[in-house]
């Protein structure tokens, strides 16, 4: 699998089809396989916070989600090919999933949001079998008793959805006590998949404003999205 560089994580040189054909392969595998879609915020922090790097370093497959990772890439001469965002190959997994029969599991978010997320996939995907769900707000003293549901469940794919960075440090802490042949962490998109939060119009995310619309619809978000001219310009310093 050809990687890039960028600022010191190795992103996949993939396509979505490439990619959800990457982690096909891992569940026929069948060994614990960790899948981190990497984001600018993301990987921003991790040039101050070693163990962040340190996962994404040591996972099986890192996808460019986020066209601010699409635009380094490019920058660091090195391009890849297209978005592969948490929620797209998270789709297409799904509807591999129902035509092999993979066992999924659905992990994170409030209390319901899961429940209501697998019967969305159910619907899109006829035939999806669901291994099991559990909400995110378990406290520190029940995560044995969430990492033991998941490994009986004997699901093929888990998706997780504790926000980043947490769910990519949870996933990397837990992967082989999980006993998953893949493990990827999914933001908030199991709370779109539940009708909780709306995706950007597609017509935005066909012109890259994805984050945009994430603002529009969610003000809040724009702390996080602060670090993005702080990214931009660790880009250009680095790759001149």
């Amino acid at each position: 699998m050809q990687t890039v560089d960028i600022l010191g994580a190795p992103v996949a040189r993939l396509t979505l089809d490439e990619a959800a054909a990457a982690v096909a392969g891992f569940v026929r595998e069948g060994r614990p396989r960790q899948v981190i879609t990497l984001n600018p915020e993301f990987l921003y922090r991790a040039q101050f916070e070693p163990e962040l790097m340190a996962a994404v370093r040591r996972a099986d497959l890192v996808t460019a989600d986020g066209v601010g990772i699409v635009w380094a890439a490019r920058r660091a001469g090195n391009p890849v090919p297209e978005r592969v965002t948490g929620i797209d190959l998270l789709l297409r997994l799904a509807e591999e999933a129902a035509r092999h029969r993979w066992r999924v599991f659905l992990l994170g978010s409030a209390p319901g949001v899961a429940e209501a997320a697998a019967r969305e996939l159910a619907v899109r995907y006829p035939g999806l079998v669901l291994a099991g769900t559990h909400h995110g707000y378990f406290k520190p003293e029940e995560e044995p008793g969430v990492v033991e549901k998941v490994r009986q469940s004997r699901a093929d794919i888990l998706f997780v959805a504790l926000g980043a960075p947490r769910q990519e440090l949870w996933a990397a802490r837990h992967l082989e006590a999980l006993g998953v042949p893949v493990v990827m962490g999914v933001g908030g998109s199991l709370d779109v998949l539940a009708g909780r939060v709306r995706r950007a119009p597609a017509w935005m995310r066909r012109l890259h404003l994805e984050w945009l619309g994430r603002l529009l619809m969610d003000p809040r978000r724009w702390r996080r999205q602060a670090v993005l001219p702080k990214f931009a310009l660790l880009v250009l310093r680095r790759y001149r």
